[in-house]
Formats: C-alpha cells, sequence, structure tokens
C-alpha cells in the first residue's frame, strides 16, 4: 500500500490507529474496541508513514483521554447534548459511559459517514446517537444545520477534536463567529497550541507527509484569537501536565531528557504549556 494522506478525513484512519495501539496495552488508558476495525490496515499504514509517530501517537492518546474527561464533567454538569464537528472515527457514544437521554450528533463528510454507518451497522451506541453527511466548510450549508440544531432547548456542548488545525485562521474565526449565533451552544472544546509549539506543527518534514492537509490555523495569540470571536476560556488543560497525572509523561529521546535537566525553569514552563484543550463559553453579548 503506497497511498498517500490525500485530505483531512484520511488523518481519521490515522488517528483511529493510535487509539487501537494504545487499547491493546496492558496499563490502557482507556479502552476503544471498535478502533481496530475502523481504522484498517489504512490506518496502520498511515500511521507507519509518519516521521513522528511516536510523538503522534502519544499527543493523540493523552488528548483522547483529557477529552474523555472533559465530557464526563460537563454530562454532570449540565450538557445534555454533544455535536461532535469532524467527527472522523471516534467511537465514544459507543465506548463511554453515557446517559441514554444524552444527544450525540455526529457530522462529516458524507464518505465518512457512510462508512462509519456500515462498520457500526450491528452496533448499538449507549446514547441517541444522529449521523449527519455534510462538508462543514459550506458555511450556508452549516448554519441551517446549525439553526436546526439550535432549534431544540438542550445544554450543548460543541466538539471539534483535531480539526481547527487544518483551517485557516478566517475558517476559523467564521466557524467561532457562527457558533456564538445559537443561543443553546453552551460550550466548546478545541486545542491549544502556544506559539513555542507552532515551530514543531511547521516542521518541513512533517509539511512534506501532510503536504494535501496541511496545518494552516497558527494565530498570532491563541486564547485573544478566540476572545476577539466571542468565546472566554473555562478551562484550559496543558497536554504535559496531564500526562504526568497519568504517569505517560512525552516520550522523550535521552539526550532531549538531557537538555531539559539543564534547561532554565522559565523554558521547562514553557516546554510543558505548549499544548492542549480548552472549554470555551460564548462571551454574553451586550
Amino acid at each position: 500500500m503506497n497511498e498517500k494522506i490525500n485530505q483531512i478525513s484520511d488523518t481519521a484512519f490515522w488517528v483511529s490507529s493510535y487509539r487501537a495501539a494504545e487499547s491493546q496495552r496492558k496499563d490502557a488508558l482507556f479502552k476503544d474496541p471498535f478502533a481496530e476495525m475502523l481504522s484498517g490496515d489504512k490506518g496502520k499504514h498511515f500511521a507507519s508513514m509518519a516521521s513522528d509517530s511516536k510523538y503522534a501517537s502519544w499527543t493523540v492518546v493523552i488528548r483522547t483521554k483529557v477529552i474523555d474527561e472533559m465530557i464526563d464533567s460537563l454530562i454532570k454538569r449540565d450538557v445534555e447534548r454533544i455535536i461532535n464537528l469532524g467527527a472522523g472515527l471516534d467511537s465514544r457514544p459507543y465506548r463511554l459511559e453515557l446517559p441514554k437521554s444524552l444527544q450525540w450528533i455526529e457530522v462529516d463528510h458524507d464518505h465518512v459517514i457512510q462508512f462509519k454507518e456500515e462498520k457500526m451497522k450491528n452496533t448499538n451506541p449507549n446514547c441517541h446517537l444522529q449521523r449527519i453527511g455534510l462538508d462543514l466548510s459550506q458555511q450556508k450549508e452549516r448554519n441551517e444545520l446549525f439553526e436546526k440544531l439550535n432549534s431544540k432547548n438542550l445544554k450543548t456542548l460543541i466538539l471539534t477534536e483535531g480539526v481547527l488545525p487544518y483551517l485557516t485562521e478566517n475558517q476559523v474565526g467564521t466557524l467561532a463567529e457562527d457558533l456564538r449565533l445559537y443561543s443553546n451552544f453552551s460550550y466548546w472544546i478545541t486545542e491549544y497550541h502556544s506559539r513555542d509549539m507552532y515551530k514543531h506543527l511547521r516542521n518541513r518534514r512533517k509539511n512534506k507527509e501532510m503536504e494535501n492537509s496541511p496545518f494552516q490555523f497558527f494565530p498570532n495569540q491563541w486564547i485573544e484569537f478566540f476572545n476577539n470571536h466571542g468565546w472566554v476560556k473555562k478551562e484550559l488543560y496543558f497536554l504535559n501536565e496531564e500526562a504526568k497525572k497519568l504517569n505517560r509523561p512525552f516520550p522523550l529521546p535521552w539526550w532531549a531528557k538531557i537538555l531539559h535537566a539543564l534547561a532554565p525553569k522559565d523554558e521547562l514552563e514553557k516546554l510543558q504549556k505548549m499544548s492542549g484543550f480548552v472549554l470555551w463559553e460564548p462571551i454574553e453579548k451586550e
């Protein structure tokens, strides 16, 4: 198999293969019994092509666990519905313990939805699950869907896991402003990257591997960008800090461990806070 990642939706297979590998560990942070079936040989192939597979795998595993816990906390708080935009091959409606009353909506390209429907047709979700095929880059159709979903008076969490980095600043800004228009869209989970992280995301070798689906979202200041588009930070979880709590620290090579031991405290703190996930709330309209 010499297939390359040709579109953003292909990355879903790659990511799912990392969840499958994690699930086979004796010390697994989560169990995803569907990941291997969903990712298949295609996912293994994409993962094997990645030059930074060890680090990408760690990122996917920690972010999966962190978001699992964020979702659990929000459901216990007041969330009645989750809308997963760019859902890919996520299997949370099946693998998480969820209230039967929870509404879960997955939105992605038609071919992703059709693939997933076929693969999961004999498996029952743990909540009320609906899948919608839609190209999220089509603003008119996207907002028509948001309008329809908002008409139901349900406290809603928007999830965009691993989606925003592939969009431009203009696309993310427009999406943020559109989501803020709807009164029942109460929370939004996105990734977080500091400017120190950008050089790693812009790595020349990585860009070559992902040339058809490059990272594009590099705002000058991450938090300020979302503030300017109508959202305020409620919670921020740094992957390195959460990984330490989970006894799964970042897999540094030996030489990097030596450099870390010699690095000034302020530099180490920057490294610990380069990436994570943010829970946003809409800024109240004046």
